[in-house]
């Protein structure tokens, strides 16, 4: 029994061992094979770090050879090297600037004027206009609508004066039977007087009488007077100015009825302040722009020309006339007021922009230079001599430098937005 038992004893103790040894196996392939993984995963993230880096800065360069930046932003370039950029430069592609309206053009010096600005007013000139007058007292009555602007020929009835029923009677026929009275006592005494039997103070006043009454009656008889009334025609051909009686006015004798004008010759009244009295001499010329426009019109290319200028004030102001003559361009409303630019002596070797050139912020005023093809800069600018049109550069830019004369504005929205607007591609 106890050798059984020792025996048994003997058993266990042997499989435990084998048990044991075949776990520190297994752990210590395990261990192994964990090192292993561990070594080759750093290995290949060492390669992959490694190989990111190389790429990256591979790929940096060329994209820095690629890709420039100018004024905080990027742009692409043809060639391989990046373009230097410049505080305050404004890329704008010359597609682009095409598209957008953007014209440079080099400035240089040339002559200008000095300048008064003041107010006037454009007038219709002597002789091209012409008011009508009521021939008789009566009630008026249009031949046809009388709306201002429309054109009129000379001869057409607008219309007509009657006076049937009122207390005085038919003007014309009234007219008519005086002048027969009138003839008939002249033919009678005319063969007595030759007698002495009618003297000849008495034939003198009859005579009067009759060549009165008869320039009476043929004056009205001019005047096609009909059942409606006497007419009254236009005296002259062109358009209608104004209308002062309605449809069924009573009117005297003389009244103003309407105004016609042919307007191919206009009047420009400036009215001048008398501090300048002394150099109204020395004006020759002018600029203006109506109320109802932005034009500027020059008197040289209306055929225009200085009429007089006044050498005392007005009794209704403080203001001293200056008037040109020009021509009607057709544009041009008589009775409108207008801002005038008078021109008097000439400054010589002046620099000069159009008022297109130039942009305003807050007072201040800048032009945009071009400096190559692409590239533009802003610069303030202090102005002088204002003529209407162009104005006179006292600093800010210099002769012979190319400046943004059309498009100023495209410019300046390209500078803030960095992108022409309307356009998608931005710089």
């Amino acid at each position: 029994m106890n050798h059984f038992f020792n025996l048994l004893g003997a058993c266990c103790t042997a499989l435990c061992v084998m048990a044991c040894g075949g776990h520190q196996h297994d752990g210590h392939n395990h261990d192994s094979h964990n090192h292993d993984v561990h070594e080759h995963e750093l290995h290949a993230g060492h390669n992959h770090e490694a190989e990111h880096n190389h790429e990256a800065g591979h790929n940096h360069e060329e994209n820095h050879h690629a890709v420039g930046t100018h004024d905080g932003h990027q742009y692409e370039t043809a060639d391989s090297h990046a373009h230097e950029g410049h505080a305050g430069e404004i890329i704008i592609a010359p597609d682009q600037a095409r598209a957008a309206g953007i014209v440079a053009e080099q400035i240089t010096t040339k002559p200008f004027h000095q300048v008064i600005a003041v107010s006037g007013e454009v007038l219709s000139a002597q002789g091209e206009e012409q008011t009508v007058v009521a021939p008789v007292a009566g009630i008026v009555s249009f031949s046809r609508p009388l709306i201002g602007g429309a054109q009129v020929g000379k001869g057409m009835a607008l219309m007509s004066v009657s006076s049937q029923h009122m207390a005085d009677g038919n003007p014309v026929e009234r007219a008519r039977i005086a002048y027969e009275t009138a003839r008939k006592e002249y033919e009678r005494t005319t063969p007595l007087v030759a007698n002495k039997i009618v003297s000849e103070k008495e034939y003198n006043r009859i005579k009067e009488a009759y060549e009165n009454a008869r320039l009476t009656y043929e004056a009205l008889k001019a005047d096609r007077p009909s059942e409606g009334g006497l007419r009254v025609e236009a005296p002259m051909g062109g358009y209608l100015k104004n209308c002062m009686v309605k449809e069924g006015d009573y009117v005297s004798v003389g009244q103003p009825l309407l105004t016609i004008t042919r307007g191919n010759r206009l009047y420009l009244r400036a009215d001048v302040p008398e501090r300048h009295y002394a150099a109204l001499g020395r004006i020759r010329s002018a600029n203006f722009r109506t109320t109802y426009s932005d034009k500027v019109y020059a008197l040289d290319e209306l055929n225009g020309r200085l009429l007089s200028y006044g050498r005392a004030a007005g009794e209704q102001g403080f203001y001293l006339p200056v008037t040109f003559e020009m021509d009607n361009c057709t544009e041009l409303v008589p009775g409108s007021f207008a801002e005038v630019w008078l021109l008097s002596d000439e400054m010589p070797n002046v620099l000069s922009v159009p008022h297109t050139a130039l942009t305003e912020e807050q007072g201040v005023y800048f032009a945009y230079v071009q400096l190559d093809e692409e590239c533009y800069e802003r610069r303030e600018v202090k102005l002088g001599a204002d003529n209407g049109r162009e104005v006179q550069l006292l600093s800010g830019v210099h002769a012979g430098e190319r400046v943004v004369i059309q498009g100023a504005y495209h410019v300046r929205l390209a500078s803030v937005s960095k992108a022409i607007p309307g356009h998608s591609h931005e710089h």
